[in-house]
């Protein structure tokens, strides 16, 4: 006599494999501690040498099984089951492959049986789990996990479920099974209203300005605002969507400006998918470039009208019709040439030519007529979104759809809250958002993605009932992918010799950490690759830095400053923080490295850090900082950083530096000092000043 622990170690098999095996064969088998006699050795030896796999002979023999059932047989479990007071558990296949037969021929029976006493009844969801299952069943998680392990099934309480399983174990306990009929609240097409024509009316048109990176698509922007936004952008190249509107000829128009650089790709494609119209803008002196055939492209992928505006025309070498023969081959041809799209030729500086370009649009707005319900609970899509230390998540959405006011229930991705303020592109607070209008919002419990979509509700409660459930459904489905691994896909891993580079990426804003993940991942090396396994926004925290340690992972900062808590906790684990403010020389410094071509010439060292205490405003001046230094020195001739919660605001240099009212070259840690930064003047108590110099490093 020996227990199945023993047989299954004698035989080189799995004690669960050998329980399956008995149980198959018609032996009360029940646990691990069992004892099989002669007669049960020699029938498992013969079935597992009949047959190289065992769950095939498993299955071969729970189908002889239920072929040799005799009619006697079925008809005493017919009459058992019949009769609950005598009815009894299942404990072998023998059994369970009675119950199968019974179940499918009483199913239709057992469901046009009305009345059905409620209490007898058991509603099924999908990924219902075994927990939630027994207490539906009102029955201990214990007993459920017990029976279907005779099944077979090795499951714990938060295994889910299958209805099938689910209606073998409700068998059992003689009730009926139902399916739950639910609406599936993390999809916001469950909610939607179909408008009524007569609720519809005009609404402006949504323009996207896309295009090869340094063609003008801000500066065309900026003319039509009548704005500067240009100067406030790192190496002149935008760095996050942002949304716009303008009036002409008392007519709004809603603009998008998205970023030109191909590693803005993806956020380029997201533009495209909330827009109206897209202005595919050239440069003259320059001709169609990769990133103007990749904006054509998802352009046409969204199915909208396109225009397209030919700048730079003052500019020598300037070759309109090249660019149009370029474009024509790409569908884009121009009415005066027999096609269907419509050209302008303008100079962004100065303004020539956008007169015309905006009556294009208007134009093209008519004949398409845009309409919108104003009069319904609003939706529409996530422009971009950020972590203010102050307000917390603010959001900037696109009204697609209805009207969103102050106060409003609403649910954006996964997150969700009450609209608290609510400003629109000028930063004035506003009571409501008419459909394309672009609104910067607070009063979210999180941060949204960039792309997300976002829907009003009537009720608090419901919109958070409804955030809840995404937020669930989203980590089920996240843990469900984590982890999944194929012997085939480890066996080519491993034939390929591929070598990961793990990475953390942290951002200021939601799109550009979305860019930067697409454009490192999309870094091609032979034998190494880039793998992102953490992209968020906000400040570089104790969490990413032991995430860092333990997967061996760079993190790299865009418009992101470690703290000095930060960089010590990082110099004690190990971990290198390698930060930016332009994408593309992340890229290009990640595939030198990965190459091992990584010569930097020059090497940024920080020499001192200094907090912001007190403001002094002086009218020759302008604004200095009454500083205290707390780390290192503060020299007159450094480049200085301005940093706000863990978030570059300012890169540039030092414009003077103050002792006692004495202009000094130097002040040290400890000391009180006076501190001016070139051409910027938004300074606030509590931010911090990093002096830093770059310093020439031998090849």
């Amino acid at each position: 006599m020996m227990s199945v622990y023993e047989y299954a170690l004698d035989v080189d098999k799995t004690p669960e494999e050998i329980l399956k095996l008995a149980i198959s064969l018609g032996f009360d088998v029940k646990d691990m501690d069992d004892l099989l006699d002669d007669y049960m050795i020699t029938e498992l030896d013969s079935a597992i040498a009949s047959g190289n796999n065992l769950e095939e002979v498993i299955e071969e023999e729970i189908a002889e099984l239920e072929e040799n059932i005799s009619k006697e047989e079925q008809i005493k479990e017919k009459h058992k089951v019949s009769n609950p007071a005598k009815k009894k558990p299942f404990n072998n296949k023998k059994d369970l492959a009675n119950r199968k037969k019974e179940m499918y021929k009483n199913k239709t029976k057992l469901q046009s049986n009305a009345p059905i006493n409620n209490d007898n009844v058991v509603l099924y969801r999908e990924g219902m789990t075994i927990g939630e299952f027994a207490n539906s069943l009102n029955v201990g998680a214990a007993e459920v996990i017990k029976k279907l392990f005779m099944l077979g099934i090795m499951a714990n309480i938060n295994n889910t479920i299958s209805l099938e399983n689910a209606e073998l174990i409700c068998l059992d306990y003689n009730k009926e099974l139902k399916r739950e009929e639910t609406t599936d609240v993390t999809n916001f097409e469950e909610y939607e209203v179909i408008d009524d024509p007569k609720d519809l009316v005009k609404r402006p048109p949504v323009v996207t300005i896309m295009g090869h990176v340094d063609h003008g698509k801000t500066t065309l922007l900026d003319t039509i605002r009548k704005t500067n936004v240009v100067s406030t952008e790192a190496g002149g190249i935008t760095q996050a969507i942002s949304a716009y509107q303008v009036v002409y000829n008392n007519e709004p128009i809603t603009f998008i400006d998205t970023p030109g650089h191909a590693a803005f790709t993806e956020m380029r494609a997201r533009g495209a998918q909330i827009t109206d119209i897209v202005i595919i803008i050239v440069a003259a002196d320059d001709g169609v470039m990769p990133q103007t055939k990749e904006a054509v492209d998802h352009a046409k992928a969204a199915g909208v009208p396109i225009i397209v505006a030919i700048n730079k025309m003052d500019k020598p070498g300037a070759n309109p019709d090249r660019i149009m023969a370029d474009l024509s081959e790409m569908g884009l041809t121009p009415e005066e040439w027999g096609g269907d799209t419509l050209y302008n030729k303008i100079i962004a500086q100065t303004g020539e030519g956008i007169n015309e370009l905006l009556e294009n649009i208007l134009l093209v707005a008519e004949m398409q007529e845009y309409k919108a319900n104003p009069n319904r609970y609003a939706m529409g899509t996530v422009i971009e979104a950020r972590l203010d230390k102050h307000l917390g998540p603010v959001t900037t959405v696109l009204i697609g759809n209805g009207t969103l006011r102050l106060g409003d229930p609403i649910v954006i991705g996964t997150a969700y809250g009450k609209v608290r303020t609510m400003r629109n592109d000028k930063g004035e607070e506003i009571m409501e958002a008419k459909p394309s209008l672009p609104v910067e919002i607070t009063g979210i419990n999180d941060v949204p993605t960039a792309g997300d979509k976002f829907m009003a509700f009537e009720t608090e409660k419901e919109a958070r009932s409804i955030g809840e459930a995404r937020k669930t459904q989203a980590r089920l489905k996240e843990n469900a992918s984590a982890g999944i691994v194929t012997l085939d896909a480890l066996f080519n891993k491993i034939q390929e010799g591929i070598k990961e580079i793990n990475v953390i990426v942290k951002a200021d804003v939601n799109g550009s950490s979305e860019a930067v993940k697409n454009a490192l991942e999309k870094i091609e090396v032979e034998g190494v690759r880039v793998k992102v396994i953490r992209s968020s926004v906000g400040a570089i925290t104790e969490s990413d830095i032991v995430l860092a340690k333990a997967s061996n992972a760079i993190i790299i900062g865009f418009n992101i400053r470690p703290n000095n808590t930060i960089k010590e906790r990082a110099k004690e684990a190990g971990v290198e923080i390698r930060p930016y403010n332009i994408i593309y020389k992340a890229v290009e410094e990640m595939e030198q490295a990965m190459k091992g071509m990584l010569d930097p010439v020059y090497e940024e060292k920080v020499i001192g850090e200094a907090e912001v205490r007190q403001l002094f405003k002086f009218s020759k001046v302008g604004i200095i900082a009454g500083s205290y230094v707390t780390d290192g020195i503060i020299k007159s001739n450094a480049k200085a950083r301005l940093i706000r919660s863990g978030v570059v605001v300012y890169d540039g240099n030092i414009g003077s530096l103050q002792r006692e009212k004495d202009a000094v070259k130097e002040v040290k840690k400890g000391l009180e000092c006076g501190i001016t930064i070139e051409n910027f003047a938004d300074i606030k108590v509590g931010d911090t000043i990093e002096a830093y110099e770059m310093v020439e490093v031998k090849q």
